[in-house]
């Protein structure tokens, strides 16, 4: 039997976003066939492009070396226009007439007050589908507030449960606002969109307010003030659930293993496979509740004996028991060592034309009757399809292309 077309075959995407959460809802559409083309600015550089990790660590004059900006650029088109030019709001609109959906993470209004709002774009295209993506929304008091991914956490009380007890937040960076849950309901509402459209025959505006996304992230600690009255605080690596739970040093260097002992017969086994059957004599570490309590004493106790273990192999044992045990793997052992991942073939290797052969995370799904969702093309360069997708998508000839670029409107 052969294999089906990707499920997005034939969706066109108009993509203004930059930085995190907007190219990775994009990305998610590219990955699955769909057709994504950036709309980027000689002028004003999306700052992904200009953030570490660079490729040999080198990043010269270039706007195209960040492997933080090409991981969530992959399968995608990069076409540059100048948005405040005029003529511009009339090209891309051709652009637009053309296509399935728009997807901006702007402020909401930018695209707007460029010519480029929801009314402009369904005046010539009446189906389109227009996502907005705002910090929080399209709507309300602070609706034209700016704001990024460690905003977002703070804003919504992420921040409030991270870090050690007593201590101050550490926070955890961008990555669950802008990697998980502001792509992952945006993709979701693109995807309900469009199906209502193939239903139908009607167009959406999607108004995505990325701190709501994150809310609906922290579902355990709302409902237990809601019901309970109890705010919650930072645990650090521990969980009510589990005792020992955290993070063990083993040999070498800055090696670990994570521990999570929810039962007393898991318990029983961690201490056979460390020769530490004296701490299961110990009253203060006979039962969940009391290692709950004394859960200090027990980390300095299991540390102890980890300390001269090899993480992959205790690790190994204690699985092979139906422990919850894990090494904390570095990036070169995901990519070199692990056999899971590379039984998957999760880790992708594409020919970028300024940095090489590079790695890129595949999809981390597969879907039935289809091939995997391919990677197909690695993040382009800046402008790097301006003149292919004006010619084969807006019917211009080289000379209008160029008389574009000489008044300013291509860049």
């Amino acid at each position: 039997m052969a294999a089906l077309p990707p499920p997005l075959s034939g969706v066109r995407v108009v993509d203004f976003t930059w930085l995190g959460a907007g190219p990775y809802t994009t990305r998610t559409l590219a990955d699955h066939g769909a057709e994504v083309i950036r709309i980027e600015s000689g002028q004003r550089i999306d700052r992904l492009r200009i953030l570490p990790p660079f490729r040999d660590k080198i990043k010269g004059d270039s706007v195209n070396r960040s492997g933080y900006f090409a991981d969530r650029n992959s399968n995608k088109l990069s076409v540059t226009v100048n948005l405040k030019h005029p003529d511009a709001a009339d090209l891309v609109l051709r652009l637009i007439a053309r296509s399935d959906i728009v997807a901006s993470n702007f402020t909401p209004g930018t695209l707007a007050g460029l010519g480029l709002g929801y009314e402009a774009c369904r005046a010539v295209r009446p189906d389109i589908i227009y996502l907005e993506m705002g910090m929080q929304g399209a709507t309300g008091p602070d609706s034209s507030l700016v704001g990024y991914g460690q905003t977002v956490s703070a804003l919504t009380g992420l921040y409030h449960l991270s870090g050690l007890p007593g201590l101050m937040p550490t926070g955890t960076g961008t990555n669950y606002p802008d990697h998980v849950a502001a792509p992952a309901h945006a993709a979701f509402a693109l995807l309900a969109a469009l199906r209502h459209r193939r239903r139908t025959g009607e167009g959406q505006f999607i108004d995505v307010a990325q701190t709501e996304t994150m809310i609906a992230l922290l579902g355990p600690a709302i409902l237990d003030y809601t019901v309970n009255g109890r705010t919650q605080l930072p645990q650090g690596n521990r969980a009510q659930y589990a005792a020992p739970h955290g993070v063990y040093p083993c040999r070498g260097d800055d090696r670990w293993i994570a521990l999570s002992i929810g039962t007393d017969e898991h318990w029983r086994m961690l201490l056979e496979e460390l020769d530490a059957g004296e701490l299961g004599g110990d009253e203060r570490f006979r039962t969940l509740v009391s290692r709950h309590r004394n859960h200090d004493a027990l980390d300095g106790a299991l540390a102890a004996r980890t300390a001269d273990r090899s993480a992959f192999e205790l690790m190994g044992r204690l699985q092979g028991r139906g422990v919850p045990a894990a090494v904390m793997q570095t990036y070169q052992d995901l990519i070199d060592g692990d056999p899971q991942l590379r039984h998957r073939g999760h880790f992708a290797v594409l020919d970028h034309p300024e940095m090489g052969p590079s790695i890129y995370n595949s999809p981390p799904f597969t879907l039935s009757g289809a091939d995997r969702p391919v990677m197909r093309t690695p993040a382009p360069l800046l402008g790097q399809h301006t003149r292919q997708v004006c010619a084969e998508l807006l019917g211009l000839d080289d000379a209008d292309i160029d008389a574009a670029v000489d008044s300013g409107v291509l860049t």
